[in-house]
């Protein structure tokens, strides 16, 4: 078991109560059952608290707003990304290789992980790539793929539209701008999945998952095309390099989207505000979507950094060798900026793109498929309703992805075809 941080109890943060002698965990059924108690607990405790990350893996957790961005706009002068010099655990060896946090969080040859000249030039070759992208073609192709899951369902009048149309619509979509045939691009979204599940086979799951993307490399280096894995290759970036950032995109891309995307459509069809609205046009689905990303982004804590040396973050003593990680949730829902729906429509001060030199780098691309999947699956489904009372709507459980298990819906059956 690895050594823990040093706790506000031995660093005192007046009008915060100290930790209790063993860190809180983020992850479990207890955690799961409530995650916003869990951050209440420990925004009690001050603005960045010592936790348990997954079983044996300790760290920080910054849970208040002002915590989050100046630890994230003071990457990398204040805070490192790359663990392989400032993650104390990882060095000797003290973190099991089958760690489910550990293959979220383990140091890896793209520009998330990196700082300084290496950072510029990889995330500069993925903003290049993704800045190619007609956003009225990727509109188009997302249509393309709600279709084609739609029809797949559309007679049977009932669908979980988590496993038959959120989950698989946003992975679809990247497989289409990555040029990969169907098959490999089914493969690899089964992988991306159960990497970002974090359970007991991530390690298994990361390096088939990266065999995958290798063998998508090779494909284009062989066969060029129009499209996003031919574009990094002409920046020029390596086998190992295009590998660990293709899997970076396609984690970033795909997981977060569709989780958004379900957590859309749940606040559609059972929140007042929006329900029926939406269909009658009074409010835009954009505008609910942004209202997800404020309440229940789909990446509740990610973005581990690490100090330079001890800092003081908002009045606490950060000592240096262990991960801080960015509790985005708990962030956005921070008293100290939370507002009423009605004064943060158009807000987008949220946190759950990340910020800093690390931040997303394409959020309107994101933006554009949640959108586009939603608006089109309202179009097509007009009577779209739940199959299941609202408060029976299961959680996925979990420390890095939230959004709802599965969403069975009922509509009018049809026939297909448009």
């Amino acid at each position: 078991m690895t050594a823990r941080p040093q706790s506000a109890a031995q660093c005192p943060v007046r009008g915060h109560t100290p930790p209790p002698q063993q860190p809180l965990p983020i992850y479990g059924p207890a955690f799961d059952a409530d995650p916003q108690a869990t951050y209440r607990r420990l925004r009690q405790q001050g603005p960045v608290v010592p936790v348990e990350i997954s079983p044996g893996l300790y760290g920080y957790l910054a849970v208040t707003y002002q915590a989050c961005v100046y630890l994230l706009r003071n990457t990398p002068v204040l805070f490192a990304k790359d663990p392989t010099d400032h993650w104390e655990a990882l060095k000797t060896g003290q973190i099991p290789p089958d760690s489910p946090a550990l293959q979220m969080m383990m140091p890896r040859d793209n520009a998330l992980w990196k700082d300084g000249p290496e950072h510029a030039r990889l995330r500069g070759a993925i903003t290049g790539a993704l800045a190619r992208i007609d956003t009225y073609a990727l509109a188009d192709t997302v249509a393309r793929v709600a279709d084609r899951l739609i029809d797949a369902f559309l007679a049977a009048g009932q669908a979980d539209l988590i496993a038959q149309y959120a989950d698989p619509l946003p992975m679809l979509t990247v497989i289409d701008l990555f040029g990969s045939t169907p098959d490999h691009g089914q493969r690899i979204i089964q992988l991306v999945t159960r990497l970002f599940a974090a359970g007991p086979d991530a390690a298994q799951a990361n390096a088939a998952l990266e065999a995958a993307c290798l063998e998508l490399v090779l494909l284009k280096r062989d066969q060029p095309g129009r499209d996003i894995v031919t574009y990094l290759i002409q920046a020029g970036l390596s086998d190992t390099e295009m590998v660990q950032t293709l899997l970076l995109l396609f984690g970033a891309a795909a997981p977060p989207t569709a989780k958004h995307i379900g957590r859309g459509i749940q606040r559609l069809l059972t929140n007042e505000r929006f329900a029926g609205s939406v269909h009658t046009g009074v409010t835009p689905v954009a505008a609910a979507l942004e209202e997800v990303l404020w309440t229940e982004p789909p990446v509740p804590n990610y973005s581990p950094l690490y100090a330079r040396g001890r800092q003081h973050v908002e009045g606490v003593m950060v000592e240096p060798g262990y991960p801080i990680v960015i509790s985005f949730a708990a962030a956005n829902s921070d008293p100290a900026v939370t507002v009423d729906y009605d004064d943060r429509a158009g807000n987008r001060a949220h946190l759950a793109f990340s910020a800093g030199a690390h931040g997303c780098p394409a959020p309107g691309l994101a933006r554009v498929i949640s959108e586009a999947a939603i608006e089109h699956l309202l179009d097509r489904l007009p009577a779209l309703t739940l199959a299941v009372p609202a408060d029976e709507i299961a959680e996925l459980p979990g420390t890095f992805l939230a959004g709802p298990a599965s969403l069975p819906v009922r509509f009018q059956p049809a026939r297909t075809g448009r």
